[in-house]
């Protein structure tokens, strides 16, 4: 039998009203015991628990933290009691870190599956409502980029702002800079209202331009959609607004992509991050 690995693990918790205490666990960090390097962080997929404690909580932002988080472990920080208290201090007053716990792994990834099933994603009926729309796609685009390796690698919820102009809401959901280019990728749904696809469409002359400013690089941007097969059914006028969707988004040059391409996506972001 393999010998186990010694592991320390920290539970982070949101904590929307701290006079009444009450908690949900969204995320786990999880390291081998005395070496901050190999670090690891992961947050939930699932805010619903979370928007049932807080409907006005903002998950962007959460999800957002969990990226911050490991950037700095990656860079060096948090390796002592006084320096994880820091990490206390630098969150938001309703995100907290339980004490640190001990365990014993098999390995590191099967670990953290392990704490995340057990701690934080909630418990599933044998039937669920199926995840659809831009919600679905963006969580396939995550699940691949994860597999390849390279998700924390990758920038999240870019604003568009620091390509185009300031007041602009839109945020591309992640991306990443290779050697001759600078990737990005946003979910679209074509499943009901094409509003995403119209202005993805509008903003990517803006955008190619302002990366060419700011990062003296050509833009990549490609939409990610559902199949066709997914959203028409028998076809007729849902068939009609996806391809509308499509076009309208191919006519301004950006790529369109479905989910099934995105294994391929997620290959090449490896190859070109993991040099």
């Amino acid at each position: 039998m393999p010998e186990r690995i010694q592991c320390e693990f920290f539970l982070l918790r949101y904590v929307p009203d701290a006079v009444k205490n009450e908690f949900v666990n969204i995320g786990v960090m999880l390291r081998e015991a005395g070496r901050t390097e190999t670090t690891q962080v992961r947050f939930t997929r699932d805010w619903n628990r979370v928007r049932c404690m807080d409907p006005d909580a903002d998950t962007a932002l959460l999800e957002a933290m969990e990226g911050e988080i490991a950037a700095r472990v990656r860079d060096g920080g948090y390796a002592s009691k006084p320096a994880m208290q820091l990490l206390e201090e630098s969150l938001s007053n309703s995100v907290q870190i339980t004490e640190v716990r001990g365990a014993l792994a098999e390995s590191m990834p099967a670990e953290m599956e392990q704490l995340m099933r057990l701690y934080v994603e909630p418990m599933r009926e044998k039937v669920s409502r199926k995840k659809s729309g831009r919600a679905s796609i963006a969580a396939s685009i995550r699940s691949e980029f994860e597999r390849a390796g390279v998700w924390d690698l990758m920038r999240k919820r870019i604003p568009a702002s620091q390509y185009t102009r300031p007041g602009d809401p839109l945020k591309l959901d992640c991306g990443y800079r290779s050697p001759s280019l600078v990737r990005m990728f946003q979910a679209v749904s074509l499943e009901g209202d094409l509003e995403a696809a119209k202005v993805l469409a509008f903003s990517v002359d803006r955008l190619r331009a302002g990366v060419r400013k700011v990062e003296a690089a050509e833009l990549d941007l490609a939409a990610i959609v559902e199949p066709l097969k997914v959203v028409a059914g028998d076809g007729g006028e849902a068939e009609d607004r996806y391809r509308f969707g499509v076009e309208t988004m191919e006519e301004q040059g950006l790529r369109v992509l479905t989910v099934n391409d995105l294994s391929r996506v997620a290959e090449t972001a490896r190859r070109e991050l993991l040099i």
